[in-house]
């Protein structure tokens, strides 16, 4: 008897949750776009973490003996030492790609860092403590989102490309400053619109009551509640830094030379198109997989971290 009482209680005894970040992982890996993604991610990262290991060349260095042998024209791809060529001064290819790359990750996630340090204080101060603060800080952020980025971001980079500031990390810390002070509004909404959507629930109340003090609320309880929609809106937001810092360097305010930029190596490689496409197809190649990945990725996370699609998948 009381062996049948234990099997009834093990089989009636509800099935506990596996929690939230336990089921958006299990809605994730069943995503196979969001996997395509996550892989291309990792490999960009590779790619820019262990770039100055595995590129065969260092990005600078000139090979001048084979471009002479070559009639001072760039290396084709698939010839010796050159797996995918080199640009019109004897420089590998493929080592400044993969340098590339490098400046693309620490662009991007720097550029995040930026954002997050500035839109999550301003969307925290504005959806706690709202009435004039909260309209005040909206209203600034609605003129920032009004203004033209790309315009912004080239007119601070030219207005401080001469100077310590501006030359400082090869470029790259003008850059991170441009990017980020544009982007930062997307950011600001979600945590205000988060905590506007917490602050009037009960678990928030119950914390007032016992005296746990303004700030102590809303960084240990508000915003670890609020994260889903934050870390799908920085994935989704590495893209467009890529995007922006291949613009800069396009159009030649971005990273300093010798520095190779996806966006420099295709404005270097298009006088060359005709005869040499792989100068701009190879780069353009490495942007599009590197969007692709972390829009998929992006995507991916938004739909496993939306609570109404659980038990739906």
């Amino acid at each position: 008897m009381a062996t049948t009482t234990a099997l009834d209680r093990r089989l009636t005894k509800p099935k506990q949750s596996a929690g939230l970040w336990s089921d958006a992982f299990g809605r994730l890996r069943k995503n196979r776009l969001a996997l395509f993604g996550l892989v291309l991610v990792i490999l960009f990262l590779i790619a820019g973490a262990f770039g100055p290991i595995l590129a065969p060349w260092d990005y600078k260095v000139q090979d001048l003996q084979a471009i002479f042998a070559n009639g001072n024209r760039p290396i084709k791809p698939l010839s010796p030492g050159h797996l995918l060529g080199t640009d019109s001064l004897g420089r590998d290819l493929l080592s400044r790609l993969l340098d590339g790359a490098r400046i693309s990750v620490t662009v991007a996630f720097v550029v995040q860092i930026v954002i997050l340090s500035i839109g999550v204080p301003i969307g925290a101060l504005a959806g706690w403590f709202g009435g004039r603060l909260d309209n005040i800080l909206m209203r600034f952020t609605d003129v920032i989102y009004a203004f033209p980025d790309l315009l912004f971001i080239i007119l601070l980079s030219v207005a401080f490309r001469e100077t310590a500031f501006g030359q400082a990390l090869d470029g790259l810390f003008l850059v991170f400053v441009a990017i980020g002070l544009t982007s930062w509004v997307t950011v600001a909404r979600l945590v205000r619109g988060q905590l506007l959507a917490l602050k009037e629930t009960e678990f928030v109340e119950a914390a007032r009551a016992i005296g746990v003090s303004d700030a102590r609320i809303v960084v240990r309880h508000l915003l670890p509640n609020g994260l889903s929609p934050i870390i799908v809106a920085i994935t989704l937001g590495i893209p467009s830094a890529i995007l922006a810092e291949s613009t800069l360097a396009f159009i030649g305010v971005g990273v300093q030379p010798p520095r190779a930029s996806w966006g420099s190596l295709i404005a270097d490689g298009q006088k060359y198109v005709r005869g040499d496409p792989h100068l701009v197809l190879f780069p353009a190649i490495f942007i599009a997989l590197a969007l692709i990945g972390f829009t998929f990725l992006g995507d991916g996370l938004r739909d496993a971290l939306d609570p109404k699609l659980k038990g739906k998948q």
